[in-house]
């Protein structure tokens, strides 16, 4: 029998970079957290412990932060291909690169009527985030959000689903619906003004998220995803994945009191987890690894 090394990456995970913009009196920042994997002729490390291939993991993190120094971070679609197509094209045993980058948002502090000039609040637990993978001369992009959470107080039920003996689940046809959206959509191109394009696809989701009545969160699920496709020619598909952020309506009756959709428990633990993949019928799907870590 025969043993061989088989898919394998390595590099640096979870780089965090703030970078300021002081170009002008009005400062801009922005706050990543970056990881970088590196794949390709590396049996030799494995199989006898020689780096002669290796590029350090230090050495990774010190590129994200020179390459963020020489040129503007910009738009962390832009600076993931800068950093995966570097290692590519520096170091001759690396064939491919994946860079996964978060983006954290902030706002302005409000003085005066205006946001201030270098003064930032963190707005929210939203990440905006990109995949970019190199392999050999082909880039491909898939951007994204996660923790982006939404809940409709009506609009939403939830009946007709199989009963046994251990169902305890009252049918509703009134529901508090909420989730925290993750959502990942890859891209047909990579010339696109990542900025538009990605809020574009945010105002779909959401939108469509507040004006679907919502049988069943994967209902929602499919009329977001769809919707992304119907009106943004340059995605290919979106996956999402939906935790279903339970809210129970609590019982008044023994305080003598009416709870008429109006009081409810918010619970954290055990959650119903929805997840999904809405895509174009006529491209070609995309392999797991161009969405998350640790496949392949």
């Amino acid at each position: 029998m025969g043993i061989v090394m088989g898919p394998n990456q390595y590099g640096k995970s979870e780089c965090r970079i703030v970078t300021v913009n002081r170009d002008s009196s009005r400062h801009s920042i922005k706050d990543l957290n970056v990881s970088t994997s590196l794949r390709g002729d590396f049996d030799e490390t494995h199989h006898t412990g020689d780096n002669a291939k290796v590029l350090p993991t230090d050495t990774q993190k010190n590129t994200v932060y020179g390459l963020a120094k020489e040129q503007s971070v910009g738009e962390i679609e832009d600076f993931a291909m800068r950093l995966g197509r570097h290692f590519v094209d520096t170091q001759p045993p690396v064939t491919g690169a994946r860079i996964l980058i978060d983006e954290y948002s902030w706002e302005r502090i409000p003085v005066g009527g205006a946001g201030h000039d270098h003064s930032f609040a963190r707005s929210s637990d939203e990440k905006r985030t990109t995949a970019v993978t190199i392999d050999g001369s082909e880039t491909h992009v898939v951007s994204g959000l996660k923790d982006l959470v939404v809940l409709k107080s009506t609009g939403s039920e939830f009946w007709g689903y199989p009963k046994d003996r251990f169902t305890t689940l009252a049918e509703t046809d009134d529901r508090i619906l909420a989730t925290a959206v993750t959502a990942r959509w890859r891209y047909l191109s990579t010339d696109l003004d990542w900025a538009k394009s990605f809020e574009a696809v945010r105002e779909i989701l959401l939108e469509t998220f507040a004006t679907t009545h919502s049988y069943a969160l994967q209902q929602s699920l499919y009329a977001m995803g769809k919707a992304v496709l119907e009106k943004r020619p340059e995605v290919a598909e979106v996956r999402m994945s939906l935790p279903n952020k339970h809210h129970f309506l609590v019982d008044l009756d023994r305080f003598g009191l009416d709870n008429n959709n109006e009081v409810f428990f918010a619970a954290d633990r055990p959650y119903g987890l929805i997840e999904g993949t809405v895509t174009r019928d006529d491209v070609d799907p995309a392999p797991a690894a161009w969405y998350s870590l640790p496949e392949f």
